[in-house]
């Protein structure tokens, strides 16, 4: 097995997004309301902020598509997705506006929100900061939900499920 060592830079960013891809992350999806009806978007760049006030972050590449959709959204809920629900991130990660794969309802600020995921956040935007080609975006958590259930993965590029340990 050869290891690979690289200062991370513009000549080494495929080094550096395999090196990143080493560490499995949770799905979530994120939705809003846009000028063009519900919008969503995928992503693994979630993390809890802190408990008390109750903030999460997500991270928004600023070369995407949905960038202005979700960088100005005052409102926005992160659904963190089940393992069985692999199509529906997929579907959001390749088209944003397309609900037509989603079983959803309007929620908590007219935000739209997709049932059956493992955990939602309904949040109200408390903080944006610059961070190289992406913003990070800071909720305030007004509302949660969660259920039982095994979370759908992303680790090397692909989706995966959680595997216990014995």
């Amino acid at each position: 097995m050869t290891e690979t060592s690289f200062i991370p830079g513009p000549e080494t960013i495929r080094a550096f997004r395999d090196a990143l891809g080493c560490f499995g992350t949770g799905v979530t999806v994120i939705t809003t309301f846009s000028n063009k009806g519900p919008a969503a978007i995928t992503a693994n760049s979630f993390a809890s902020v802190s408990l008390e006030p109750a903030l999460v972050l997500w991270c928004l590449a600023n070369a995407s598509n949905r960038y202005e959709t979700f960088a100005n959204a005052r409102h926005y809920a992160i659904h963190v997705m089940a393992e069985d629900q692999h199509e529906l991130a997929q579907g959001f990660a390749r088209d944003g506006l397309d609900f037509s794969h989603a079983d959803w309802t309007i929620g908590l600020n007219g935000i739209p929100t997709l049932r059956r995921a493992l955990a939602r956040f309904d949040c109200r935007l408390a903080a944006r900061h610059p961070a190289g080609d992406h913003q990070i975006l800071v909720g305030e958590v007004l509302s949660a939900t969660h259920r039982p259930g095994k979370g759908l993965m992303f680790k090397r590029g692909q989706y995966g499920g959680f595997t216990d340990l014995v």
